[in-house]
């Protein structure tokens, strides 16, 4: 058995989501949840297979998201795994409660722009996600300013009233 670090790969201001789904059907229903959450939104898709074939299903709208995707998903190369990488301006909390709402995904173990490292074991022909490093650690506790910058954020995003 063995554990080890695989880093996704992506430019850095992009976000991804890193998940786990069940069925060969995943890739479509994620296609169609993205493209409802957000008109004319780019990304690429990639879900590794776990038997039959064992092939990287991939879609998406973007040619150079959907082959950063598969990348990706081939490095990790865990059963039932999938990478969306959303394009420029597209972040998670606008396609995550679409993503929710599939019925083959399992769970979700990270949706970031910060880097990121999946934590895989390897056993034989079998890898297994055991869970994510994403971003750096914290260099402190936010005080009044900060908080009066973290609120005024949200609200000029719109997130807040």
């Amino acid at each position: 058995m063995e554990i080890r670090l695989v880093p996704i790969e992506k430019p850095e201001e992009l976000n991804v989501i890193l998940g786990q789904a069940h069925f060969i059907k995943t890739v479509e229903d994620l296609h169609e949840a993205l493209v409802n959450a957000v008109p004319g939104i780019r990304f690429g898709l990639a879900f590794n297979e776990a038997s039959q074939e064992r092939l990287v299903r991939r879609s998406g709208t973007d040619p150079e998201l959907v082959e950063l995707a598969v990348k990706n998903a081939l490095a990790v190369g865990a059963g039932h795994f999938f990478v969306v990488v959303l394009g420029a301006g597209v972040y998670p909390i606008n396609v995550l409660p679409q993503l929710r709402q599939v019925p083959e995904v399992v769970g979700f173990f990270a949706a970031t722009a910060n880097p990121v490292q999946v934590v895989v074991l390897e056993e034989g022909e079998q890898r297994g996600v055991l869970g994510v490093l994403d971003g750096l650690t914290p260099l402190g506790v936010e005080d009044e300013t900060h908080e009066k910058a973290r609120k005024e954020l949200l609200r000029r995003f719109g997130y807040k009233l």
